[in-house]
């Protein structure tokens, strides 16, 4: 594909979504709140847009398509074990966003930390957040590289497509918060969608002879693609261990469960879920039949991951419908790499320096704004170093990131459901279960054959049920706590 045409849509895209980010900065308020929760104040469609781009990032149209190029239809069981987790919304979502109004949360973990009366709980969790979210952020640089200098053929090196998403993702982060990802989200989510939907129908019936035969030929290819665990890599022990973390996904990565805080009232919520399982499901289709197009059309691949971009850039997809998709994915990155940028950053100014601030409320905001600012610069660098190590396989990093946030899941539920829940049995688990999952997935060890997904979350679980009966428990907050979210669900008639 000429060179001239990648850089010409790259420079288009960079225009509209600066116009899109500079229109929402016009329409933001000062405050922490306005700055990274948008006011509270998000409709239901925008919130639906911006929570579906967040979540669905280069790990879908890359790593999904490559883990379906390599392992087969598991991929595709793997990726619903995540939306299906998005029954963990209908019972958290309405009493994240009822709590989180009522006390002015701004992170979740700024929310435990009240709940157990424990601040060191928000500061450990945060810590791990930062651990195992800075990989994973590197990981949309990653695929925003991958799929620049598979289209170009080499000639885009890798960490030109790095470097670019970076500065974007800084730029409409500063530019106006949450607002600005909230916006710049909405244009990319629907282009992310419309065009790969156009180019999997494009490839399927110009190449591939339709449906029925495109699932033919993957019945005939060697490995039993439509089978599990197929070629192999999808045992039950594996897919159980990279799924588990994927179910709670909703609930135990920050920059996820941050939007439960963002729109304006419960209805919107609503419609935020139900646009989300729609686009989600939708989308993992669409991913996954990419992978085995790529198979089909491409086999052979060392690495998986650029089963994408060399689909892109084959003769098997005009150079027009493959440089929107180009935008279309780096969009979706871009869309994860600010969200994460913005929630650590809020970490940071809530949770880890929090006693930093001065008394006078303007003070604080205007303290705690400048922080985050300073914040997303450096995890943008650290971001920009892991991911210029090019390692493979974007599937599996995204996982093991989820592995590690898992250890937050157990204080989650405490605070939610059980008044005996204590802070020394979150605080245990959350920093036992995190030096848990690191230790296990540098060592590669897996006990029983078990990765190291499940023994985090049991190792986290039984550490905090077993503490919370020898520990006492912050009885009035939680009376309070839980006592209010359960009237409140209870008068507007919430499961």
């Amino acid at each position: 594909m000429s060179i001239t045409y990648l850089y010409t849509a790259v420079i288009l895209y960079i225009i509209i979504g600066s116009i899109v980010a500079l229109m929402a900065r016009k329409e933001m308020n000062e405050g922490v709140v306005e700055y990274f929760l948008s006011g509270r104040n998000t409709g239901g469609f925008v919130a639906a847009l911006s929570y579906s781009a967040t979540t669905y990032s280069a790990f879908m149209m890359i790593g999904l398509a490559g883990f379906t190029y390599s392992g087969g239809v598991g991929a595709l069981g793997f990726e619903l074990v995540y939306l299906s987790g998005l029954s963990l919304v209908a019972f958290f979502g309405p009493r994240f966003w009822l709590i989180g109004k009522k006390n002015n949360y701004v992170s979740p973990y700024e929310m435990l930390g009240d709940r157990y009366q424990n601040q060191w709980i928000a500061f450990a969790a945060s810590l791990s957040a930062f651990v195992f979210l800075i990989p994973y952020l590197a990981v949309q640089l990653m695929g925003v590289g991958y799929l620049l200098n598979g289209l170009s053929r080499g000639e885009i090196p890798f960490i030109f497509g790095v470097g670019i998403a970076v500065v974007l993702a800084i730029a409409w982060a500063l530019i106006a918060g949450m607002k600005s990802v909230t916006w710049t989200d909405s244009l990319q989510s629907l282009i992310m969608i419309l065009i790969s939907i156009i180019i999997l129908f494009y490839v399927v019936y110009q190449h591939l002879g339709g449906f029925k035969a495109f699932f033919d030929s993957l019945a005939a290819l060697e490995g039993n693609v439509l089978t599990v665990p197929g070629p192999g890599f999808f045992k039950f022990k594996t897919f159980l261990s990279l799924s588990l973390p994927w179910f709670f996904f909703s609930i135990s990565n920050p920059q996820v469960s941050q939007r439960l805080f963002i729109p304006r009232d419960l209805k919107a919520m609503k419609t935020m879920i139900k646009g989300f399982l729609l686009f989600g499901f939708i989308y993992t289709l669409v991913s996954v039949f990419w992978g085995f197009s790529a198979r089909l059309l491409i086999p052979g691949l060392s690495n998986a991951d650029l089963a994408t971009p060399e689909l892109l850039a084959s003769q098997y997809v005009p150079d027009i419908l493959a440089l929107v998709a180009m935008i279309g994915i780096t969009a979706a990155a871009i869309s994860t790499i600010d969200s994460i940028m913005l929630t650590l950053s809020s970490l940071a100014v809530r949770d880890i320096f929090k006693n930093m601030e001065d008394n006078l409320e303007k003070d604080q905001n205007l303290r705690q704004l400048r922080t985050a600012k300073i914040a997303i610069l450096i995890i943008a660098l650290l971001g920009f170093l892991f991911a210029i190590q090019e390692l493979d396989l974007i599937a599996a990093l995204s996982v093991a990131a989820s592995i590690g946030l898992l250890v937050v899941v157990p204080s989650m539920f405490g605070a939610f459901f059980w008044k005996k829940a204590t802070a020394a049995a979150s605080l245990s688990s959350i920093i036992i279960g995190s030096i848990t999952a690191l230790y296990l997935q540098l060592s590669s060890w897996s006990p029983f054959g078990y990765g190291a997904g499940v023994w985090t979350l049991i190792v986290s679980t039984f550490i905090f049920i077993i503490l919370s009966l020898f520990t006492k428990a912050p009885k009035k907050k939680a009376d309070e706590f839980i006592d209010y979210i359960n009237k409140e669900c209870n008068k507007r008639n919430i499961i």
